[in-house]
């Protein structure tokens, strides 16, 4: 009897084995469940926007886990000195090439209609490829790390570049593009938050394992890129973008089939020549909006390394300098994610006035740190700089998603983005250059801001007024 009982498996000691199994498989179970609910609810399972989600969720979790291995190696592991030279090296041999590079980007990965799901596996591949060559040369900072940085850069920001120009194609019904652009970008802050102090706990054990951790994320994510449906590499109902500029000066886009004859050469139509689609063609409102996010990105690049370096030589008044750099990160992600949240809550809603709005929030937070430069100041230029950034990206995409053609959307999103990125890489240049001084720091901060307005809100502002000749979508 208690031989059947061993053999049927309903011995005691097996059914505790069982309860324990159980036990211990349920949270994993569980959580990854309720993950799953939540990237596929109202439609985004049915669309293919859910696994774009968790997609660039694996993705931030895998770039943050390379930032904490080369901040570490880079900034932390040597005096401020050094490490200001460490850094300025960085700058000069990833982001000066990346800044040649980034122009090529979009372009290159527009003519890939039919490949987007290789690009963002190729460029996931790569980076965990990298990781793993890095993790020699990690732990003595050798001038060998840099090219490999380099290459992990361009990468992430290829990702990035074709994850924007594929967002268009998964969108479920009734679902805005800003509401969809709100949802990949949370997973992407929440799981970078979630990533960020695992990526910590790695670099206690050794400076190669955060590496190793963003190789195995970067593999799995290579896998996770073919899952996305077939639409995503399919071309149909695209085009490339022509531009035909009437004598009356009030520019018309026209749209010739991909592929067609004459794409990449010279047509002309009424007698005026065609060009390529630029996003100052389709409207005042894109192109202003893209004036003020460009000032956005600047502010952050600039933040990110002059703060860095400023409050490891002075730190908020109290903490130690990692405790202050900690206070401010986490000050711009909370920012950042409210700011994508009421981006969600907004839609579509009065971008223009939005855009102008956050801009100038921005810069009164930027003025009022530089005349009562604290701690309390420095906090909040960090959280309202996270919030407005977030935010007028969003409200950008819903005018992309407004102005822009369908047929040319993807391509839209791909250009703008590959700007914003260069406007980072400068601001990040200044940031590094400028001296250690808290009021000075925070008074280019406001100078970005500064010329940011000069050159967008009035356009803004006048073109909310006269309202959009598109149509608005939902």
């Amino acid at each position: 009897m208690a031989s059947a009982r061993s053999h049927d498996g309903s011995g005691p000691l097996r059914r505790t084995a069982r309860s324990i199994g159980h036990a211990l498989h349920t949270p994993f179970t569980g959580t990854a469940k309720g993950i799953r609910k939540a990237t596929h609810a109202h439609g985004a399972g049915e669309s293919g926007l859910g696994k774009l989600i968790e997609l660039h969720a694996v993705n931030g979790a895998g770039d943050v886990m390379v930032t904490v291995a080369l901040a570490s190696t880079v900034f932390f592991s040597v005096p401020t000195d050094e490490a200001r030279g460490r850094v300025a090296l960085y700058l000069a041999v990833t982001m000066a090439p990346f800044t040649l590079l980034a122009p090529v980007i979009g372009p290159l990965l527009d003519r890939l209609p039919h490949g987007r799901r290789a690009a963002m596996a190729g460029a996931m591949l790569a980076r965990a490829v990298l990781a793993l060559t890095m993790s020699g040369a990690v732990a003595t900072g050798g001038l060998e790390l840099y090219p490999a940085a380099l290459g992990v850069l361009v990468a992430s920001k290829a990702y990035g570049v074709v994850r924007s120009a594929v967002v268009p194609r998964l969108l479920p019904p009734r679902f805005s593009l800003v509401k969809a652009n709100s949802r990949v970008t949370l997973a992407g802050l929440l799981a970078t938050g979630v990533a960020a102090p695992i990526g910590a706990g790695l670099q206690t054990i050794g400076a190669p394992w955060p590496l190793y951790g963003a190789c195995l994320i970067f593999t799995g994510g290579t896998v996770l890129a073919f899952t996305l449906p077939r639409k995503v590499d399919s071309a149909k109902g695209e085009r490339r973008a022509q531009l035909v500029e009437p004598h009356s000066h009030q520019p018309s886009v026209r749209t010739t089939p991909s592929g067609v004859n004459g794409t990449k050469g010279r047509a002309r139509a009424n007698g005026n020549k065609e060009k390529r689609l630029g996003l100052r063609t389709v409207g005042p409102s894109v192109l202003h909006g893209l004036q003020a996010n460009a000032a956005h990105r600047a502010l952050s690049g600039f933040l990110i390394f002059f703060l860095a370096f400023l409050l490891r030589v002075h730190p908020l008044a109290g903490q130690s300098a990692a405790v202050s750099l900690g206070i401010v990160g986490v000050a711009a992600g909370v920012g950042n994610a409210l700011g994508t949240a009421m981006g969600s809550w907004l839609r579509a809603r009065g971008p223009e006035a939005i855009i102008a709005s956050v801009l100038g929030l921005a810069l009164g937070v930027a003025v009022l740190a530089a005349v009562f430069f604290s701690t309390v100041m420095v906090a909040a230029l960090g959280a309202v700089a996270g919030f407005t950034q977030a935010l007028s990206k969003l409200s950008l995409d819903a005018m992309i998603q407004r102005d822009v053609p369908e047929e040319v959307r993807a391509s839209a999103f791909a250009r703008s983005e590959t700007l914003l990125q260069m406007a980072w890489v400068v601001g990040g240049g200044i940031g590094i250059v400028l001296p250690l001084n808290g009021v000075l720091g925070m008074s280019v901060a406001a100078g970005i801001l500064a010329l940011g307005v000069a050159a967008s809100v009035r356009g803004l502002l006048g073109a909310a007024r006269r309202g959009s000749p598109h149509p608005r979508v939902a």
